[in-house]
């Protein structure tokens, strides 16, 4: 029987009442699980408030906080492209998240899409005896052997960059946010893969994360032309060639040559291990693992570089104790460089970075999908598939001295307040999954901060809002940090 237009137009009214259930059911769902939880009442079908979350990431989320902060409990809800989510202010509430990550329970996610990412098969998403032996195999990546190889490469990049922006600033002012990811992903390459990427595999591998940097933040659309199509793809090339690297090393490191960068490490401890209980890796596998570590390392390592530079402008007098106590460790005209023994005699310039990472905690949330129903207080059950974003960002502002100060002598041994709120110092994470290489981010950080502070006279070109919060996809300053840099010294040293 053919179909005229007018049997077609009487089908309308049941389409629409059809679609008209189904949304309305889909806004029931919402409120069931959101029950007593603050947070909008009404979301958009489908999509909810995913608009305002990729327009404006930085309100969405002070919003979701407001929320949190509106109610004892600490919680708020709201509603993302078909996914219900929580928002978590309240530490002890986080920590009860970070202490249950295991199949019956939460599942560490990172990105709320990243399985679709980054693969199914990274550290972040094991469970376990798994997780543990992993974690164990990673162990002598960063050891103090392992930790002063990556301090000579470190600072040899950090000078290099540094004379780099002195020449192009020439008293102007530049943004530094780009230059310090650059600077930061040819550190992470080198320290990680150094001999076994040459010109040409760095130049596509920079290129390959930059489609990767860009489709985090975008909706996650998975066909050609779109943005997270091209970040999973710049994926999955960028995990073959690291598994490329750790197949050379293996060979260099059955040889009998020493370690020169991270994999050099791993593949050595590798070695030794199956030389006395043979197991099963792939090369594949490991590149997935070193691609997190790039991923963990560059972007956090950048922000938090911005913000040290911004805070050290805004606190001369913290300023001016960093380059006396650098001073006394390091004369940059003697061509040394800073050792391992010395950067840990450094202590105020440590307590500098501590406080730069707690006020400012480059990954301010930590997702994770609830895979149980799971019973997060006496009166509130958080729904099987949840995702739920503990807030290591509101975290650090809570139990504090003057929480809101840029406050470094807080980390000094006279005060200790990295041991007395300990709990609320979440800016590496907490429980099975805190940070391996906590060690390696905070020597960096403090590497940069005192070759900077030393080698460089600079000036914020401050504006209003500069110092409000960008999330590109961890936090910067609104202006990528613009200041002016010219040489403190006659000319730049040169390591030896």
């Amino acid at each position: 029987m053919e179909l005229t237009w007018s049997m077609f137009t009487s089908y309308i009214p049941y389409f629409v009442s059809v679609l008209a259930l189904v949304l309305l059911l889909e806004q029931i769902s919402y409120l069931k699980k959101k029950r007593f939880l603050p947070g909008p009442t009404l979301v958009f079908p489908f999509i909810g408030n995913v608009i305002s979350l990729v327009t404006n990431p930085t309100s969405f989320w002070d919003l979701q906080s407001s929320y949190a902060k509106s109610t004892p409990l600490g919680i708020s809800a709201n509603y993302i492209i078909g996914r219900y989510i929580l928002y978590i202010y309240s530490t002890d509430l986080s920590h009860k998240i970070f202490a249950n990550v295991r199949p019956d329970a939460f599942h560490l996610v990172g990105h709320p899409f990243g399985k679709k990412l980054f693969g199914e098969h990274n550290l972040i998403y094991m469970f376990g005896q798994e997780h543990k032996d992993l974690r164990r195999r990673i162990a002598p990546n960063f050891t103090p052997k392992a930790l002063q190889t990556y301090t000579n490469i470190q600072q040899r990049i950090i000078l290099k960059h540094l004379e780099s922006w002195c020449n192009t600033s020439k008293g102007k002012s530049i943004p530094l946010r780009i230059l310090c990811r650059n600077m930061n992903l040819e550190t992470s390459q080198t320290v990680f893969v150094g001999p076994y990427l040459n010109e040409e595999s760095r130049k596509r591998f920079n290129e390959d994360y930059n489609f990767f940097n860009v489709g985090l933040m975008k909706l996650p659309i998975d066909l050609p032309g779109f943005a997270f199509r091209n970040a999973r793809l710049a994926v999955q090339r960028l995990v073959d060639t690291l598994a490329g690297c750790a197949e050379e090393s293996e060979k260099r490191m059955k040889s009998g040559e020493e370690p020169t960068c991270l994999i050099d490490f791993w593949m050595q401890d590798n070695l030794r291990e199956l030389s006395e209980k043979p197991y099963e890796y792939s090369y594949k596998e490991i590149g997935g693992h070193l691609f997190d570590f790039l991923f963990a390392a560059q972007d956090a390592s950048t922000s938090s570089l911005l913000w040290a530079v911004a805070y050290l402008d805004s606190h001369p007098h913290v300023l001016d104790k960093v380059r006396k106590e650098v001073a006394k460790y390091w004369v940059p005209e003697d061509g040394s460089i800073i050792t391992g023994e010395k950067l840990r005699e450094m202590k105020y310039t440590e307590a500098v970075a501590r406080e730069v990472v707690r006020i400012r905690a480059p990954a301010t949330m930590v997702p994770h999908i609830a895979g149980v129903d799971f019973p997060l207080t006496e009166n509130y059950v958080i729904p099987k598939g949840t995702i739920v974003f503990p807030s290591v960002f509101d975290s650090s502002f809570q139990g504090f001295t003057e929480p809101e100060a840029f406050d470094p002598d807080r980390f000094t041994e006279e005060r200790q307040e990295d041991r007395v709120y300990k709990k609320n110092f979440l800016a590496f994470g907490a429980g099975a999954h805190q940070c391996v290489g906590q060690r390696y981010a905070i020597n960096h950080l403090m590497l940069f901060i005192a070759m900077f502070a030393t080698l460089v006279n600079f000036k914020r070109d401050r504006m209003d809002g500069c110092d409000e919060i960008s999330y590109v996809p961890t936090i910067v300053p609104k202006d990528d940090c613009r200041v002016s840099l010219s040489q403190r010294c006659t000319q730049f040293p040169s390591l030896e």
